[in-house]
């Protein structure tokens, strides 16, 4: 009987601890979320975060964090020099870790910032006081990553990351396949291996959906996968898109994907369903969600930073 009772009690905690990780990751949104964009849109530039200069960049991984947008910002000259910048709205505009090799950006338990980085092949926390890294993952079976793009951490700690090959030239040695990889507990396992260049990655709100924008040989698609216990089932198919670059969700469950290319955002139910567009006027590659009430859109581009202001509250990478 003693034993019973202890069972039941370690069942109890356990479900308890699901609980609060849920609550804590749902604890973002508000009680009342708004409602879904519709019909056709368009975001507006935010002026001060243009550069003037020559080169190819790309802004990248946007994360809202303590009233900022932060962002990578990279160049495509092969070795792919990267650095972190921020954007206080309204107007305040500045780099704050001058070599970061990122591409994506998010943000782990504790509300610190971690990065996909390209120059070291690997996904590490980054210090925004003096731009430290440490590693948080770094190799799969002895062998560096090709290029670590974008990343999401759940609830309970796994992180989820992709691993496409864009910038693989960026950094010696590589994996022979592009995959989606479950990093936790120490330990890393592939997620999916059948996406060619998997790019953007994101959470349901409620922590049991993850999503991943990647190409088949029909073309690129949205991918969803159930999560149990934080391990990935099955994906399944969710739409078709065009050049699916990042992934943002906001609080009502929907998914939105940047189409590079497109020069668009569309805005996806968690059925699949197209909601809305929106149009932005240069290849787009990200979004997050932020400003005060997190109902501000932010999307970046091609040496590019947008706004819209929107009926819905999201999370905020």
């Amino acid at each position: 009987m003693l034993r019973r009772h202890r069972l039941v009690l370690a069942l109890l905690l356990c479900s308890a601890a699901s609980l609060a990780e849920a609550s804590a990751y749902r604890s973002v949104c508000p009680a009342d979320p708004g409602h879904a964009p519709s019909g056709e849109l368009t975001a507006t530039r935010v002026a001060v975060a243009k550069v003037d200069d020559e080169q190819d960049r790309l802004y990248e991984g946007a994360v809202w964090k303590d009233g900022a947008l932060y962002l990578s910002d990279f160049v495509h000259n092969g070795t792919f020099p990267s650095r972190i910048r921020r954007f206080t709205p309204p107007d305040r505009w500045e780099t704050v870790v001058d070599n970061s090799g990122s591409n994506g950006l998010a943000l782990d338990l504790d509300g610190n910032l971690i990065a996909a980085t390209h120059d070291r092949k690997q996904v590490a926390r980054v210090d925004l006081a003096d731009g430290m890294r440490t590693a948080l993952v770094s190799t799969f079976e002895d062998a560096p990553f090709n290029s670590p793009n974008d990343l999401v951490m759940g609830a309970d700690g796994s992180l989820y990351f992709t691993d496409p090959e864009y910038q693989r030239k960026a950094a010696p040695g590589g994996q022979p396949r592009t995959r989606v990889y479950r990093h936790s507990a120490g330990k890393t396992a592939v997620v999916d291996e059948s996406l060619r260049n998997p790019n953007g990655i994101a959470l349901s709100p409620d922590g049991a959906t993850l999503y991943v924008a990647g190409g088949t040989d029909e073309g690129d698609v949205l991918r969803a996968y159930a999560l149990q216990g934080g391990v990935p089932g099955p994906g399944h198919d969710l739409a078709r898109i065009s050049g699916g670059d990042g992934l943002a969700v906001d609080c009502l469950g929907n998914v939105y994907v940047t189409e590079h290319g497109d020069q668009r955002v569309r805005v996806f139910s968690p059925a699949g369903e197209v909601l809305a567009t929106i149009r932005v006027d240069a290849n787009i590659t990200n979004a997050a969600f932020g400003g005060a009430d997190r109902r501000t859109l932010f999307l970046t581009g091609a040496a590019s930073l947008w706004s819209i202001e929107l009926p819905v509250a999201g999370l905020p990478y």
